[in-house]
């Protein structure tokens, strides 16, 4: 754990949660598992705060706890878990794109609460939705259940483990800490629901339909509540199932920039990849090296729907495919007609180095962009090859060798003739290790986010009066044009914000929308290289 993820991490609790949470989900990051009493000493926060605290953390999957021989229960931060938050926007957007509105919301709703039950999810959705449409309009349950449905069968929502039965019935003392598990095969069975009913509108007054107001309704009205029919079965957004989502889509992309970028017309080798990303996501584990064996058959038959390509073309396809030096797809075996499959440790690797080379030229120029690709091609090069091979002067390929070397791009690997590792009977060679250049990338990228969230808060901060006094004016405005005020007196209010002071919110806007735009692009470049170094640690 680095100083600039511990720091990242403490910002976006802060952001997310509040000054408490923050202050005890950041010093379980530092000092890693350890009990509710010692967490509330070292802190100096009281134990009623550090449990409520502890309830938030876990209801959001940023904390797990685990029992000890003695009975002790340790509370441990999720430091990745936190980090992903950074991910929320592109998690949403993504549900948004694949099941339109009622989708977004559902992810929304699931990843804002951390886990909810599904009957509470489709009211609140509905209710969401019904405000946005027209008078007389509103959302049926049974259309949002059916997007539910549909998210938990592509595995974008799933079950979150339950209390055992058996600890539920048993007569004796509660257990310091419930044991929570999950049947594979159950996580994602939808319960059989029959939710009936549509969207309500919040009402604008303290009345309700009868007249009464609410200080005055019945305080028993809540007890006649009919039992939930799912009570005790939550749900939480999985995670996993949308990085492999956002992996699937990077190696389409990449196949589309490298194959279909002389056919104007088609994207016909990123079409069939795609398919046979889709046909292996459900199927293939997210950390898997390989998608399952498909034949060339089956590819055919899933192509999607008014896709006129013949067999016979597919078949060159795959097979320009397989025999792409990048390799991202590769033949398995001969039956029906050819088996194929995605080689997703390739595929990742290939991006991540593509990233790196990116990095190199943007920061050093093309020039040592060339001797970075030449390295990485030859494996191990003198100083006296580099100069040759990228037809580059001794001493400015000197210069740029050290450049890249002092910033570990690349390293340099001494190989002694002798035992005494004397300098002049030393061959020393360099290589780059991609694995430990995306790690140092990573860092500089959490490094880079932090100081983007400070920069936002800063400038957020400065004008925060400003921005309290434009919102005013807008609620102000707002409630004028409910009661259906002239535009004369519209414009008079909106003149309480003078020239300069509009043209500030517009530079702060600017500013704001730039960082966020550029937060979510070093998050999409972290994605990329912690898939590759995850994959790489996986490998046998």
């Amino acid at each position: 754990m680095t100083q600039a993820e511990i720091k990242l991490c403490s910002l976006l609790l802060q952001e997310h949660f509040g000054e408490i949470v923050e202050k005890i989900g950041a010093h379980l990051i530092r000092t890693g598992s350890q009990p509710l009493r010692v967490i509330a000493h070292d802190t100096g926060t009281s134990l009623d705060q550090v449990k409520k605290a502890l309830c938030v953390l876990i209801q959001h999957n940023l904390v797990i706890y685990q029992v000890h021989k003695r009975g002790v229960v340790e509370y441990e931060a999720q430091c990745s878990r936190v980090l992903r938050m950074l991910r929320y926007p592109r998690y949403i957007y993504t549900a948004k794109t694949l099941y339109s509105d009622t989708g977004e919301l559902i992810v929304e709703e699931l990843l804002l609460n951390g886990k909810m039950t599904m009957s509470a999810v489709v009211k609140k959705v509905a209710d969401r939705l019904t405000e946005t449409m027209e008078d007389g309009k509103t959302m049926d349950y049974a259309e949002v259940s059916g997007t539910f449905v549909r998210l938990a069968d592509t595995h974008f929502v799933q079950r979150c483990p339950l209390v055992t039965a058996t600890e539920n019935s048993d007569p004796g003392p509660p257990p310091p800490a419930p044991t929570l598990v999950i049947n594979e095969k159950d996580m994602y069975l939808v319960p059989k629901l029959s939710l009936i009913g549509k969207g309500k509108r919040r009402r604008s007054s303290d009345e309700d339909a009868a007249g009464e107001p609410k200080a005055k309704r019945p305080k028993h009205s809540m007890d006649n509540k009919e039992p939930i029919p799912d009570d005790g079965i939550y749900w939480q957004a999985n995670l996993d199932r949308f990085h492999q989502h956002f992996r699937d889509q990077a190696i389409v992309s990449a196949v589309a920039n490298r194959m279909d970028q002389f056919t104007f017309q088609t994207q016909t080798s990123s079409e069939i990849v795609r398919t046979m990303l889709r046909m292996s996501e459900i199927t293939t584990s997210s950390s898997a090296p390989f998608t399952q064996p498909l034949s060339s058959n089956e590819i055919f038959r899933s192509l999607p729907v008014g896709y006129n390509i013949s067999k016979q073309v597919l078949d060159q396809y795959l097979t320009l495919l397989a025999d792409d030096p990048l390799e991202f797809v590769g033949k398995s075996g001969d039956s029906g007609g050819g088996m194929y499959v995605i080689n997703l440790h390739k595929a990742l690797a290939s991006l991540a180095t593509a990233t790196l080379e990116s990095v190199v030229q943007e920061r050093f120029g093309s020039r040592c962009a060339r001797i970075f690709r030449l390295v990485l091609q030859k494996k191990h090069l003198e100083q006296k090859q580099v100069e040759d091979f990228a037809m580059i002067p001794a001493k400015e390929a000197k210069d740029m060798l050290y450049k890249m070397l002092s910033e570990n791009f690349i390293s340099l690997q001494e190989i002694p003739k002798t035992p005494d590792h004397a300098p002049s009977r030393t061959f020393y060679l360099y290589t780059v290790n991609i694995l430990s250049a995306a790690r140092m990338l990573l860092h500089r990228c959490y490094k880079s986010i932090a100081n983007l969230i400070e920069r936002r808060q800063f400038e957020t901060k400065e004008n925060k009066r400003l921005l309290e006094k434009s919102q005013r004016v807008e609620a102000i405005i707002a409630s004028m044009q409910a009661t259906g005020a002239e535009e004369a007196q519209l414009q008079e209010i909106e003149e309480m914000i003078t020239a300069p002071e509009r043209q500030q919110l517009e530079t702060l806007k600017r500013n704001v929308n730039k960082l966020d735009a550029s937060e979510i692009q070093v998050d999409e470049t972290i994605f990329l290289l912690e898939s590759y170094i995850e994959s790489t640690m996986k490998r046998p």
